[in-house]
């Protein structure tokens, strides 16, 4: 069996019955929030979808976008915005990579890379990734 997405970490945000505890990533649904569509299970505490697919409901506490990755096989993909001033790339890119969970960081980091080299020539990615992550 593989490891669950949170493991023992006491420390993580993620709520103690979210599915992230229990299963890897793309093995549950995550929504912005609740709906009647997962409803609450009284019998364990958990969220599911009609067809079973176990569902978490806070997105920035697991660091996940929102994406249906089990019950309609939605890719895991990260998105990234950089803000149009040069001088909120930094702060920007802290709270992205820092509430980001780890399975994303590579595809984020490129993604800044290339975004910062685009948009902002004059600014050294590596340098401004370095400052993020201080």
């Amino acid at each position: 069996m593989s490891e669950p997405f949170v493991n023992g970490d006491v420390h993580h945000r993620a709520c103690g019955v979210c599915p992230s505890r229990f299963h890897t990533v793309g093995e549950f649904d995550v929504f912005e929030r609740p709906t009647p569509e997962c409803p609450f299970s009284r019998e364990d505490g958990h969220r599911y979808l009609s067809d079973g697919t176990p569902v978490c409901v806070h997105p920035e506490k697991v660091g996940l976008p929102a994406g249906r990755y089990k019950s309609a096989s939605v890719p895991l993909t990260a998105e990234l915005n950089l803000p149009a001033d040069p001088s909120e790339v930094v702060p920007y890119l802290h709270d992205v990579l820092y509430g980001a969970a780890p399975v994303l960081l590579d595809e984020l980091i490129e993604k800044a890379s290339a975004q910062l080299r685009a948009r902002f020539p004059e600014l050294d990615p590596l340098t401004v990734l370095r400052r993020a992550l201080e």
